[in-house]
């Protein structure tokens, strides 16, 4: 029953972040007006509102005037349900499921939008670098754990982004934003891990494209999203992979 109520949890933020990845590009509210058809400007009835099942039976098209609905709107859906159940499945029910859960809504906008736009949203991370400050305030006041941890985290993960983007330009800010972002929900170890894992991804993936011909070794290839599934990664299973590594490097 637990994972039940998890994963529709996520099923319906998943619904709210596809309203901010949407809107938040557009300079729009995230709260006003209520979800309408882009098209037609109807307002959307709660009854076609409902994650998933609503796609579905409207056969991913608007009830008023028939435009097509994309099918990211529930894949996104599914896919917060299914951080969601990953999460709860690494942490059950603790304080860290309600950060990493956080993290993980600002890590998916922060990556589609990036992705869409290749465009990083300052009021986006500064939102989740507040709230950030906030788990370490009550971290520090109400458990035992060593904030430092997560400040120096913020601190690698910002400040070496920072640096690659003076001497190389070969980033933007706010990649440092994301990985600042991060490494306040994460600590320095696993921050580094995110980071690692993301310039692998970003890297194969940058190959592929260019041997496709879909880009140019000269076309911008957004980050924000490798940051983003590094960071996740890292999350779910960050301390298994940093111990099969080091045990691995001590048995060798």
């Amino acid at each position: 029953m637990d994972y039940i109520v998890i994963v529709l949890l996520g099923l319906l933020i998943g619904s709210f972040l596809n309203v901010c990845i949407y809107r938040i590009p557009r300079e729009e509210s995230i709260s006003y007006p209520p979800s309408h058809c882009t098209n037609c400007g109807q307002m959307i009835k709660p009854y076609d509102l409902i994650p998933v099942i609503s796609y579905m039976v409207l056969k991913g098209k608007c009830r008023h005037c028939g435009m097509k609905i994309s099918i990211r709107y529930p894949i996104i859906e599914l896919f917060t349900g299914i951080v969601f159940l990953l999460i709860y499945s690494n942490y059950g029910f603790s304080i860290e499921l309600l950060k990493f859960t956080i993290l993980g809504c600002f890590l998916i906008v922060i990556g589609i939008i990036d992705f869409d736009t290749t465009d990083v949203y300052f009021k986006v991370t500064m939102s989740g670098i507040l709230i950030g400050v906030i788990f370490l305030c009550v971290y520090s006041y109400y458990y035992t754990y060593n904030i430092n941890s997560y400040i120096l985290g913020a601190l690698i993960g910002g400040g070496f982004i920072s640096v690659i983007i003076l001497t190389t330009h070969g980033m933007g800010w706010g990649d440092a934003e994301i990985c600042a972002l991060i490494g306040l929900y994460l600590g320095w170890k696993l921050t580094i891990l995110a980071m690692f894992l993301s310039v692998i991804l970003g890297a194969v993936v940058g190959i592929v494209l260019i041997l496709t011909k879909k880009k140019s070794s000269k076309d911008y290839i957004p980050f924000g999203p490798y940051i983003a599934i590094g960071a996740m990664i890292s999350v779910l299973w960050g301390y298994k992979i940093l111990l099969w590594y080091f045990n691995s490097f001590y048995l060798a």
